[in-house]
């Protein structure tokens, strides 16, 4: 269901873009921005995962530094077939985790110092098991497309906003009603694009909750892993990230909240832990036939 949720937001956001291309100046201006837009964010789909590693400070652990990271991260990618990724632990009392990577060959699971000390085994493995459900859903690629489609929409807005300033031609008057449809596009449309991009984060992380909750094989720890990291983040003051790389954490890690609900990287803390607490609830009541001999 996330999948296929996925799916139609970034149709949406795909059909925004060529709107609002079409209204300002055809195809050609539609399709210089998003040319621009692609290599930019391709750019940084390569190298991303090197510039957020070493924001952070993020050192590489080997197996005999971290041997029961390195058991549980073994055992889960071996059920889930992936290759095993690079980790990486981060000196931070923020306790938090993210993975990152351009696919699942050349993929890195991060963990703070301080959820490996927060957090009890089974809980650690529920965390680990959704940042590896990222990679093996190819999250980073997902959100990669919807950063440049939206790139390209807010680029386009402000060609809108430079024409309603500037004026704009005949040809553009006729098509978007001149300076004021101009104006509500540059306003609008970025608007448009930033809902349905955070839509997008936050199908994805109901999605990484509900792979890494069958990989682990225990929805109830990682729901009670989040709640300790929740919990942490509103009453520690301990702070990790920024709002650039914010949707890549496990839970939101600044303690700042949107408003609404539509500009929120993650979903609500509550709808995370009662999708985990109803996949329990189905685990638990399926029950295998007794053979009658």
């Amino acid at each position: 269901m996330n999948t296929f949720k996925t799916f139609i937001l970034m149709l949406a956001l795909t059909a925004l873009l060529m709107f609002i291309g079409y209204s300002l100046s055809g195809q050609n201006g539609m399709v210089t921005a998003l040319i621009f837009a692609g290599v930019m964010n391709m750019a940084s789909y390569w190298f991303s995962d090197k510039l957020v590693l070493a924001m952070y400070g993020a050192k590489e652990i080997k197996e005999n530094e971290m041997p029961e990271i390195y058991s549980i991260v073994q055992r889960l990618v071996m059920k889930s077939g992936i290759p095993m990724p690079k980790l990486y632990i981060i000196n931070s009392p923020a306790p938090n985790a993210f993975a990152t990577g351009r696919n699942p060959e050349h993929a890195a699971v991060a963990v703070t110092k301080s959820i490996v000390e927060l957090l009890n085994d089974e809980e650690l493995e529920g965390v680990i098991a959704h940042e590896l459900s990222h990679v093996k859903n190819r999250d980073i690629l997902i959100a990669s497309i919807a950063a440049t489609v939206a790139g390209a929409i807010f680029m386009l807005a402000r060609m809108a906003q430079f024409a309603a300033m500037f004026g704009g031609s005949r040809d553009n008057d006729n098509r978007n009603g001149g300076a004021l449809g101009a104006i509500v596009i540059a306003i609008i449309a970025p608007l448009a694009a930033m809902v349905i991009q955070m839509a997008i984060s936050r199908s994805r992380e109901y999605e990484a909750d509900a792979s890494g909750a069958k990989l682990c094989g225990k929805p109830l720890a990682l729901a009670s892993a989040l709640k300790k990291l929740v919990d942490n983040v509103k009453h520690s003051r301990a702070e990790i990230g920024s709002p650039t790389t914010a949707h890549m954490f496990i839970v939101n890690p600044l303690k700042g909240k949107s408003l609404l609900t539509l500009f929120s990287t993650h979903p609500s803390l509550e709808d995370r832990v009662d999708r985990l607490e109803k996949m329990a609830q189905e685990m638990s009541s399926y029950k295998v036939p007794k053979v009658i001999y």
